[in-house]
C-alpha cells in the first residue's frame, strides 16, 4: 500500500489518508480482511504525527471501513450495510451536483463525469 502525503495541499493530512485507504479499498488493492500498518508504522512512514493517523483510523472505522482491534491493529472490514451505503452516496452525489450546478456544469457534462468515474472502477 502506497500512501503519499501532498504537504502543499489545502486538504487536511488525516483527510488525505482517509481518501487514499478509501481508493486502495475501492480498487481492490486494499483488501477486506487486510491488516493496515499500525499507527506508528504509517505516521513514520508518510512523516506524519501518530495523532493524525490515528484521527484518519478512527474516521474510517466510524464510516465502516476498519476494525479497530487491540491485537489485531486496523484491519479492513468493508461495511455491506447496502442500503446505507446507497443513501450516502445518494446525499454525497446530490452535493457534488448542487455545487456543479451552482458554477453552470451542464448535466451532460455531470453524466460523463460519472461515467468516467464508474469506469476507473471495473
Amino acid at each position: 500500500m502506497l500512501i503519499s502525503i501532498d504537504f502543499n495541499s489545502d486538504e487536511a493530512f488525516y483527510m488525505q489518508l482517509r481518501n487514499q485507504i478509501i481508493m486502495g479499498i475501492a480498487t481492490s488493492e486494499i483488501r477486506d480482511g487486510e491488516n493496515l500498518p499500525s499507527v506508528r508504522d504509517l505516521a513514520d512512514t508518510v512523516g506524519i504525527n501518530m495523532h493524525t493517523v490515528n484521527k484518519a483510523y478512527s474516521i474510517l472505522k466510524q464510516e465502516g471501513y476498519l476494525k479497530l482491534d487491540r491485537r489485531r491493529g486496523a484491519v479492513v472490514s468493508v461495511d455491506v450495510d447496502r442500503r446505507r451505503a446507497i443513501e450516502e452516496l445518494r446525499t454525497q452525489l446530490r452535493e457534488a451536483v448542487a455545487r456543479a450546478v451552482c458554477r453552470n456544469v451542464s448535466e451532460t457534462d455531470i453524466n460523463a463525469i460519472l461515467q468516467e468515474v464508474v469506469e476507473e472502477f471495473r
